[in-house]
């Protein structure tokens, strides 16, 4: 598994009357793809998983695995209060053929450490699949501290760490302590380019599914040494980041895509699309991004 590159947290494309817009999902993933992301990730905070049933999640796993066809990963997110119910997803992904997994500490209750570095482990243990954990205290109220990453490093498969606390000089902390054993992916779009420059290998991104052009962009201009350039569009985008660390991400997200010409604003409930005075000052930082978008070759 290459965890190198940009891994968009792809949003889940809904018809006005909430059911799976599949048609509307591929142009996103192909426009994606031309753009030349990495990989894609299902199931996240974006993807809307909480509010998706079983038998969607495994429609659009295969679906999309289906799709995409080995040109690029498909990692499948676990988000999940019960083990059992981790456990299902590890098994159902290696079945439909997902590349990997990321996975969240245990939902809806506050494990102590101990609690869960079994859980990392014993999903670790029971599949094949590369994994990817997602350590965000600050959304998730978890935090995956150092010396947890060192008990986990006894599971070969346990490959990277989405990077999401905020703090990043924990980028330079984890490879002080752990050299290359685990792969760092940016989790924060607000954050990005400060970690790739500081070591970090990938971008878990959620703007990358309006504007993946871009995105991919500042991470290959990084990985050329061209810093300055990637500075600039960098600096151009931060408005349009910032939508990615809100509780309402989701919405600001899918209308920006759908300001793009590549997804729709519908969301399901209880998210609502946005009205008012919110929604003009959300369209205004979007409009006013496409006005004044990079030119890029």
């Amino acid at each position: 598994m290459n965890w190198k590159g940009v891994f968009p947290a792809v949003t889940t494309k809904f018809h006005a009357d909430g059911s799976l817009d599949m048609d509307l999902f591929f142009k996103n993933l192909d426009f994606q793809l031309e753009c030349g992301v990495h990989g894609i990730i299902l199931g996240g905070t974006l993807g809307e998983s909480s509010v998706l049933s079983q038998e969607e999640k495994i429609t659009l796993t295969g679906e999309t695995v289906k799709y995409i066809n080995g040109r690029v990963p498909v990692i499948l997110n676990i988000a999940e209060g019960a083990t059992k119910d981790a456990l299902f997803w590890a098994k159902k992904a290696e079945e439909l053929g997902a590349s990997g997994l990321m996975i969240l500490p245990p939902m809806r209750y506050a494990a102590d450490a101990r609690e869960v570095v079994t859980y990392f482990k014993t999903v670790a243990n029971s599949t094949k699949l590369p994994m990817m954990i997602y350590n965000n205290p600050v959304d998730y109220k978890t935090l995956v501290t150092i010396d947890m990453f060192a008990e986990l490093a006894e599971c070969e498969n346990i490959q990277a760490i989405k990077e999401s606390t905020r703090d990043i000089s924990n980028v330079t902390r984890m490879i002080n302590r752990f050299g290359d054993r685990f792969q760092l992916l940016c989790g924060v779009d607000t954050l990005a380019l400060e970690e790739l420059l500081m070591g970090a290998v990938g971008w878990v991104a959620g703007l990358v599914c309006a504007f993946p052009k871009e995105t991919v962009a500042i991470y290959n201009l990084v990985q050329e040494g061209k810093i300055e350039e990637a500075r600039e569009i960098y600096r151009w985008f931060l408005p349009l980041l910032e939508l990615d660390i809100h509780p309402k991400l989701v919405q600001y997200i899918k209308l920006a895509e759908q300001h793009c010409g590549i997804g729709s604003e519908h969301v399901r409930a209880p998210r609502l699309t946005l009205i008012g005075e919110e929604r003009a000052r959300i369209e205004k930082i979007i409009l006013d991004g496409l006005k004044s978008r990079p030119l890029l070759s």
